[in-house]
């Protein structure tokens, strides 16, 4: 749906299951229509669509993506941002560093991409623009040296370049702006803004703009200009206040960089504040959420750098002193406390009041999929739940415009 007149506003379906596109669908059917009455009832409401690999590719079979078209048209329904990180199952098993998999180094993530765009194409409504969001290259601990990763970087960045120039041409043909956002995380090999800073200026201007030369003569300050319009950023809040960013420097560097923020997946970390009288009180709570589907790395400033711990049951484990930690852990976002926990909704309201003087980003996505691992005293009705995330941020936006 549209807030503030420009911006459009949805939730990610990555919530709900989809193996596959019959599993997928059947979620959107259930879900969607009841979600769209409570926050836009008389407007036109926009999706956020999670496809797996095995759902896009039935996605393509018989008169699926017709009968699909057909069915947001009904329902006054459009998908104009679709979240192409996880490739495969992302519900009911483990899930942990396989999110990432496979990676940017491979095909499979290639044709995986190109087939999403390639469907984005056909739903995305005339005269608006479109993205998806994506790994942020590879799991940094599955390249141990120093040359290995430098070799992911260089792949990644030939692969992302058959992307730009897939939507390239698809703008050329059609007119339909659609490009790729990228999600540094903790634990991605980029992690931060100045890691992804740092791979546009070593690794994909460079080998991209030879490669654009080549396909389409042109020179490096348009072959340049090209990768910055397809390949942009997906912020999520989330993830940047991990990597303790405050929000304004960080888009004055990427604004700096000539970088684009595609998409901003609104989304609300952990945060532990050590309380020396409630020590016992305080890993209780936070072992509340320790699970087994999702990595949940933890951060730590330490002499102004950031220190993280590759998974929860580290920290749990060692229960060091600390000054604040923070864990990634999608928490609801309209909720500041979590008993003796907190979390970086205020990294939130930090980026709602900068939408207000600037455009910044056309997208906005919740991005709260820890529903079913939540503490069970956390857990509520899913489509309310998500009513209720959804209207807050309207609230909080309507209040800064």
């Amino acid at each position: 749906m549209l807030v503030n007149n420009s911006r459009h506003l949805t939730y990610c379906t990555n919530i709900h299951p989809g193996s596959n596109w019959e599993s997928t669908f059947n979620s959107l059917k259930a879900h969607v229509p009841q979600i769209k009455e409570k926050v836009s009832d008389n407007a036109s409401f926009g999706l956020g669509l999670r496809l797996s690999n095995k759902a896009s590719e039935e996605l393509d079979e018989g008169n699926h993506l017709n009968e699909f078209k057909t069915w947001l048209g009904q329902n006054d329904v459009y998908v104009f941002t679709m979240n192409g990180f996880p490739y495969g199952n992302f519900h009911d098993e483990r899930v942990k560093e396989n999110v990432h998999a496979p990676d940017w180094t491979t095909r499979e993530r290639v044709v995986y991409t190109k087939r999403l765009f390639n469907q984005l194409k056909e739903l995305i409504p005339d005269g608006m623009e479109g993205g998806i969001s994506t790994s942020p290259i590879t799991y940094k601990h599955w390249y141990t040296s120093e040359q290995e990763k430098q070799e992911a970087f260089i792949i990644g960045a030939k692969h992302l370049i058959e992307i730009a120039l897939q939507l390239y041409h698809i703008e050329s043909s059609t007119g339909k702006y659609l490009h790729l956002d990228m999600e540094p995380e903790p634990d991605g090999l980029i992690e931060n803004s100045e890691e992804f800073l740092d791979f546009f200026d070593t690794y994909l201007v460079p080998i991209g703009a030879e490669t654009i030369n080549n396909e389409l003569g042109f020179e490096l300050v348009e072959a340049e200009r090209i990768i910055k319009r397809y390949i942009t950023m997906c912020y999520d809040i989330c993830h940047f206040s991990l990597a303790y960013e405050e929000p304004e420097a960080t888009f004055q560097k990427l604004q700096d960089a000539g970088i684009v923020i595609g998409k901003i997946q609104v989304s609300a970390a952990l945060k532990i504040l050590y309380d020396e009288k409630r020590v016992d009180e305080i890993w209780e709570a936070l072992s509340q959420f320790n699970e087994p589907t999702y990595l949940h790395q933890v951060t730590e400033l330490v002499n102004g750098k950031v220190k993280t711990y590759n998974d929860l049951p580290i920290v749990l484990e060692q229960r060091k002193e600390f000054t604040e930690l923070r864990g990634h852990f999608h928490v609801p976002i309209f909720l500041e406390q979590f008993g003796k926990l907190f979390s970086t909704q205020d990294h939130i309201l930090k980026v709602v009041d900068y939408l207000k003087g600037q455009q910044l980003s056309k997208h906005l996505e919740i991005e709260t999929y820890t529903w079913d691992v939540l503490p069970k005293e956390l857990k509520k009705d899913l489509s309310e739940s998500i009513v209720r995330e959804i209207n807050w941020l309207k609230k909080k936006l309507a209040n800064n415009a």
